[in-house]
C-alpha cells in the first residue's frame, strides 16, 4: 500500500513540478514583452516639459559651426561709412588769377595735385606772400573740419601755458604715457583731447583766435571767405573742448588760415597777412604786412620735434616716398563729415636757404586722407627740387615790413 501511496504521490509532484515549469516559461514570455512594451512606452511617452526640453536641445544642435560664425560676424560688423562727394575732379585750376604767382612753384603745385580734388597753396613765410594758389575757388572758400590739424594750436597753447613741454608725459591708460613729441608724430587724438580738457575752452578759444582762427586771413584778397571758430564749447554729446582739440569738432579752417600760423611757426613767431600777388606790378611793388608778433619763439623747439617726427616716421611719412632731401615739418589731418572726407597737409620746408610753406586740402571720398595730402606735398618739393628751387632764394626786402590793423 505504502509503495502505491508513493508511486501516487512522485506522479503528483511530477505533475506539479511539470505544471510549474510551464507555467514559468509562460510567464517569463510575457514578462519579456512586457518588458520590450515598457521600454518603448519609454522612448515616446516623456511629460511635456521633457518635451519642450528635448526640442530646444534638438534646435540648437542643429546651427552648424558656419552658421554660427556668420551671426557672430553679424553682430561685430562695424558702421561702414558712405562718401558721396568723388576724390577726383578736372579743370580744377580753371579761372585761377596767376599773372602774380611764381611759374615755378604754381607749375610744381599743379603737377603734385594732378586729377585730385582739392587745393595746394604755397606761402613764402617770411613775408606771407602766396607764391601759387592752385583752385583758389576752394581755398578762399569758408574752408572745412580742420581735423587734426587743430592739434597745431592746441600744442601752441598748452606750450604758452607752460602746462607741458615736449617730454612731459601724459597718462591715457594704466599702462600708456604719452609725450607730445610723440602725440605729434602719431597724431594721438586722446593726448589731446586730454589736453583739451585741462587747458579748458576759454584758453583754447583765446590761442585759436591769437594765432588767426576765426578772422580773415588774407589782406584784401577778392573772394576769401571766413572760416568759423564757436563762441563757445560745443555739447558734450559731440566730445566738448576735447573732439574740439582732437578733430576740430565745431570749427571750420581755411587753407590760409592754416597757412598763416604755419608760416608763423616757421618763421619765428611774426602772424603776417597772406597777399595775393594779381598782376606783375603787385610783385615789383609787394610789401609785407604783420597782423601780430606770436610769443611762441621759445617753444618752436618744443613743438618741431613732432612735427618733424611726424614726416619721418609717423602720419605724413609718404612726404618721403618722393622727397627726402630736405628737411620737411609737417601735420596731417583726416576726417569726415556729411558724406565728404577731408585730408589735410601743413608743412614746411626747412631748408638752408630758404624755406616754403605749403598747404594741401582735399576733399572726396575713400581715396581722400591726410597721408594722401602729404603725399603729394612730397612730389610738390620734389618737383621744386628739381627745379632748383631750393638752390637759392632771393631775400625778401623786409625793410618797410609794417604792422596793420585789419582791412575793413
Amino acid at each position: 500500500m505504502s509503495k502505491k501511496v508513493s508511486k501516487i504521490f512522485r506522479i503528483i509532484v511530477l505533475s506539479v513540478m511539470m505544471s510549474a515549469l510551464a507555467s514559468f516559461g509562460s510567464a517569463a514570455s510575457v514578462s519579456s514583452r512586457s518588458l520590450a512594451a515598457k521600454s518603448k512606452s519609454q522612448k515616446v511617452a516623456e511629460n511635456q516639459r521633457a518635451r519642450r526640453r528635448m526640442n530646444r536641445l534638438a534646435k540648437s544642435r542643429s546651427v552648424t559651426p558656419a552658421a554660427k560664425i556668420t551671426s557672430m560676424r553679424r553682430r561685430r560688423r562695424h558702421y561702414y561709412e558712405r562718401f558721396y562727394t568723388s576724390s577726383f575732379a578736372e579743370d580744377v585750376a580753371e579761372g585761377d588769377v596767376t599773372a602774380g604767382e611764381d611759374p615755378v612753384v604754381r607749375q610744381a603745385a599743379i603737377d603734385a595735385l594732378g586729377n585730385m580734388n582739392g587745393t595746394v597753396v604755397a606761402i613764402e613765410p617770411t613775408s606771407g606772400r602766396i607764391l601759387a594758389m592752385v583752385n583758389q575757388k576752394l581755398a578762399l572758400s569758408s574752408g572745412a573740419q580742420p581735423c587734426s590739424t587743430i592739434k597745431v594750436s592746441v600744442a601752441l597753447a598748452a606750450l604758452s601755458e607752460n602746462l607741458i613741454d615736449k617730454e612731459t608725459p601724459i597718462v591715457l591708460g594704466r599702462r600708456s604715457r604719452v609725450n607730445l613729441t610723440e602725440a605729434m608724430a602719431r597724431s594721438n587724438n586722446a593726448y589731446f583731447e586730454a589736453l583739451g580738457r585741462k587747458l579748458g575752452f576759454d584758453k583754447v578759444s583765446y590761442y585759436a583766435h591769437q594765432f588767426g582762427l576765426g578772422e580773415m586771413a588774407g589782406y584784401n584778397i577778392e573772394g576769401e571767405h571766413l572760416g568759423i571758430y564757436p563762441d563757445e564749447e560745443i555739447p558734450a554729446k559731440l566730445g566738448g573742448v576735447g573732439k574740439m582739440c582732437s578733430y576740430g569738432e565745431g570749427v571750420s579752417m581755411t587753407p590760409l588760415q592754416l597757412g598763416a600760423m604755419i608760416s608763423a611757426i616757421a618763421n619765428g613767431g611774426t602772424l603776417y597777412y597772406m597777399q595775393h600777388p594779381t598782376t606783375a606790378e603787385d610783385v615789383a611793388n609787394f610789401q609785407p604786412r604783420v597782423k601780430r608778433h606770436l610769443d611762441i619763439a621759445p617753444l618752436i623747439p618744443e613743438i618741431s620735434d613732432g612735427m618733424a617726427d611726424a614726416v619721418l616716421y609717423g602720419t605724413a611719412r609718404s612726404v618721403r616716398s618722393n622727397f627726402s632731401e630736405e628737411p620737411v615739418l609737417g601735420k596731417t589731418g583726416t576726417c569726415s563729415r556729411a558724406g565728404t572726407r577731408y585730408g589735410w597737409f601743413a608743412s614746411y620746408a626747412n631748408t638752408n636757404v630758404g624755406r616754403i610753406v605749403t598747404v594741401v586740402f582735399l576733399q572726396g571720398g575713400r581715396p581722400t586722407f591726410g597721408p594722401k595730402a602729404a603725399e603729394l606735398a612730397g612730389r610738390m618739393y620734389r618737383n621744386l627740387y628739381e627745379h632748383n628751387f631750393f638752390a637759392g632764394r632771393p631775400a625778401t626786402n623786409t625793410a618797410d615790413v609794417q604792422s596793420v590793423s585789419a582791412p575793413q
